[in-house]
């Protein structure tokens, strides 16, 4: 269901002072060393534990040993999962904006679920067993999803509630398909079930490579939409009267969302709520002002999905929990614990 946000929070920050400002960069830098650790955490835990001494061998030195060869392999690990992590967050905070509402996710616009129906059906009736095969197919299926919706949203009409419910209606049609495919071929269920739930584990340098031309596009085109979505924020009649054009910011957003979710989904399976609770949360101490928030998110949210990744590997060792089943786990109470305390402050 769509939230309008409160008028006070929909109304673009007046330029922050400079003590605020020194604030905000201080607190991003500081975000930004947090995931330095997190990533070099990453790459040094796992089913053999690594020295910082040994990542650091592994890292910068070429000798061939086995720790090297180790780090080697979680290197594409931790690079797939900043790139991924800071495309769902960005997403996120684009959506959230877009459709003015603070607990929009990605998932909101069907984005996932398209990738997800892509793929099912590329194993099922086309035979792709690779990775590298699943990115193109999914990223395929998640941007018609995302036109599909633009399209019965309104095109230049469309409103956030039109897109919501344009949205909501595509995801349950096509997570339907996809229930139905995989209960029916119970070899697409074996090959799917760890795709499904997401997962960072097949990394490859090969993965990485295909979506990242995709991932950077993103990246900017969101970084490039803070202002006109500040606008926007403040309602449709104040947005026209300051310049910004609606129906190109909207379908852009559309644009970014769909690119930034759909490859990396493509690339590490439908992984639930970094989308919704990152930015959230980046809210709460940065004001409304997308210039803020969206950098933030696109640091804070790699640093969810990693450690969500290495506390996977921790719990089940030898083996491990999947990325995805851990952001669930950790998303659901957080987000009871938004809900509730949104309605709490809407009484």
């Amino acid at each position: 269901m769509l939230v309008e946000s409160p008028p006070e929070q929909r109304a673009e920050t007046a330029p922050a002072p400079p003590r605020r400002r020194a604030v905000r960069a201080l607190g991003l830098l500081l975000s930004v060393t947090i995931l330095v650790l997190v990533a070099l955490a990453s790459i040094a835990i796992g089913a053999k534990e690594l020295s910082l001494a040994q990542v650091w061998h592994g890292l910068f030195a070429d000798s061939g040993t086995y720790g090297d060869v180790v780090v080697a392999e979680r290197l594409s690990r931790t690079v797939l999962g900043l790139l991924a992590g800071a495309a769902l967050g960005l997403a996120g905070a684009v959506l959230q904006a877009l459709t003015r509402n603070p607990l929009a996710d990605p998932g909101l616009l069907g984005i996932n679920a398209g990738a997800s129906a892509a793929v099912v059906t590329a194993v099922t009736y086309f035979g792709v067993t690779s990775l590298t095969g699943y990115v193109w197919f999914a990223f395929f299926g998640a941007a018609a999803v995302g036109a599909l919706v633009w399209f019965l949203g309104g095109s230049r009409g469309a409103t956030p509630v039109r897109l919501a419910l344009a949205g909501t209606a595509i995801s349950a049609a096509l997570y339907g398909y996809l229930q139905a495919v995989m209960i029916m071929d119970e070899a697409a269920l074996g090959k799917m079930r760890f795709w499904t739930v997401g997962s960072l584990s097949s990394a490859t340098d090969a993965t990485i490579e295909q979506v990242l031309p995709f991932l950077l596009a993103g990246f900017v085109l969101a970084l490039a939409l803070a202002r006109p979505l500040n606008a926007m924020s403040m309602g449709d009649d104040t947005a026209r009267a300051l310049g910004a054009n609606l129906n190109r910011t909207r379908a852009l957003s559309m644009l970014a969302a769909t690119v930034l979710c759909g490859a990396a989904t493509a690339a590490c399976g439908p992984i639930v709520f970094v989308g919704l609770m990152v930015p959230h949360v980046v809210r709460s101490f940065t004001g409304p002002d997308l210039r803020w928030i969206l950098p933030y998110a696109a640091v804070l949210s790699p640093v969810l999905l990693l450690g969500a990744d290495v506390i996977g590997r921790m719990v089940a060792r030898p083996a491990e929990l999947q990325v995805g089943i851990v952001t669930a786990i950790l998303g659901g109470p957080v987000f009871i614990f938004l809900v509730r305390r949104r309605r709490t402050a809407q009484l």
